[in-house]
């Protein structure tokens, strides 16, 4: 019986085999999907969740990031990071440099579904493999929540995220934040001749269609066509608990805010690393509380950020108070930064 199971294998999900193995932990992954895996996403890594992936001798290359700048139709605010640069990084090129860095550290990966998972007082079992404990790392919409019956109600607003590339130099050496009256455009300068272009959206139209609402933006595309549209959402997730027996929830599966804030990798990385400490010390109870600690600051600024979307006499108001409120501004990307 190996020590740890992880169900997944996309950046959380090897970053907690890597943790594992750190540990001294025995661990295996199952991922369904083989090669290389692509994600609609923001690819914007925070110096922290940098830091962390060097600690783990996760090589990778892409684009450093100075900070944030927010931009509406008529002005624009940045902060830049304290703690150093992060990096902007296709998402391919970010699982390719874990997928060899989990087998640099030997760890086995079965390309196969997970099966029907079942456990007991001594282990988790599926599938012919048997572990102690199970980290379930299996995304946003996570089959194992579901079948846990820990899947809890979420807001009636939908939000979706869709992302393509488009073949321009970056023009900035920040994450630019484009805001519209009821989307947002993330602009990640990715490699020295490609910007990735996220939208976070509750329309279910074309991502050229919506675009559009960001004639400033579309200008410094310079009329280039973006390459393949990937989408993913809804984006809010919520769990019951991150703990049901032997089976620990984490990443995206946890539970999920929203992308507004970036944190997503980060505080996929803090979790990863709060559950192997956890089973290190034979304590997987104290998971959730470590996870509530991990994620507070992120689902604290995300919820609030987004409240003040929603509603009409603050939604227009978060750029303008950027410009107002400099040290508040920088305070908040900051935190998000750590």
């Amino acid at each position: 019986m190996i020590d740890l199971l992880v169900a997944g294998g996309g950046p959380v999900g090897l970053a907690t085999a890597l943790y594992a193995r750190r540990a001294g932990l025995s661990v295996e992954v199952v991922e369904p999907r083989a090669g290389t895996i692509d994600k609609a996403c923001g690819e914007g890594l925070m110096p922290g969740a940098v830091a962390a992936l060097e600690d783990l001798n996760v090589r990778f290359e892409g684009h450093p990031i100075a900070g944030i700048r927010y931009c509406d139709s008529k002005r624009s605010v940045h902060v830049e990071f304290r703690a150093g640069p992060g990096r902007g990084v296709r998402r391919t090129a970010l699982h390719t440099a874990l997928a060899d860095a989990a087998r640099a550290e030997g760890v086995v990966v079965h390309t196969r579904p997970m099966g029907p998972v079942t456990q007991d007082d001594r282990g988790v079992y599926a599938d012919g493999l048997a572990a102690s404990y199970l980290a379930a790392a299996d995304g946003l919409h996570s089959p194992l929540r579901r079948s846990l019956e820990l899947d809890a109600p979420t807001a009636r607003r939908r939000r979706y995220g869709l992302r393509a590339h488009y073949p321009v130099a970056p023009w900035t050496s920040f994450v630019e934040v484009h805001w519209a009256d009821d989307l947002e455009a993330y602009v990640t300068p990715v490699a020295a001749e490609s910007v990735g272009v996220a939208i976070l959206t509750q329309r279910r139209a074309p991502f050229s269609e919506q675009l559009r609402a960001f004639p400033h933006l579309v200008d410094r595309l310079h009329g280039t066509t973006g390459g393949e549209t990937r989408g993913a959402g809804p984006l809010q997730q919520r769990s019951r608990s991150r703990v049901c027996g032997r089976v620990l929830l984490v990443g995206d599966a946890a539970g999920y805010v929203d992308a507004l804030t970036g944190e997503g990798i980060s505080v996929g990385m803090a979790s990863a690393r709060a559950l192997v400490d956890c089973l290190a010390r034979e304590e997987p109870q104290a998971y959730e509380r470590k996870w509530r600690q991990a994620s507070r600051r992120y689902r604290w600024l995300t919820s609030s950020l987004l409240w003040a979307r929603s509603h009409r006499a603050t939604a227009s108001a978060i750029v303008p108070a950027a410009e107002r409120l400099p040290r508040v501004f920088a305070a908040a990307v900051n935190q998000l930064a750590k």
